[in-house]
């Protein structure tokens, strides 16, 4: 199981490096004031599928410590019985 793994890391990351090798080719990305950025299109595919990651992640930390506190309240409560 675990070479099954590594083959199927090593493939994605395969996969993944070739895409980025055929799509090296510069962009422009023009943002508000004048401000342009100028970088291969798989640099900047992968800044803003790190940075939507990193928001999403951001934004389920707030479900994940309100559902620690209600673990630890209940587990309180329990202790509290027995």
């Amino acid at each position: 199981m675990r070479y099954l793994l590594w083959i199927a890391r090593l493939s994605l990351f395969l996969l993944l490096f070739g895409f980025a090798l055929k799509n090296d080719e510069p962009v422009t990305l023009h943002y508000y004031l004048g401000y342009v950025w100028h970088a291969p299109l798989s640099l900047i595919l992968l800044v803003f599928f790190a940075l939507g990651t990193g928001i999403g992640l951001m934004a389920s930390l707030t479900t994940i410590f309100r559902q620690r506190r209600e673990i630890a309240r209940l587990k309180q409560q329990g202790e509290d019985k027995g």
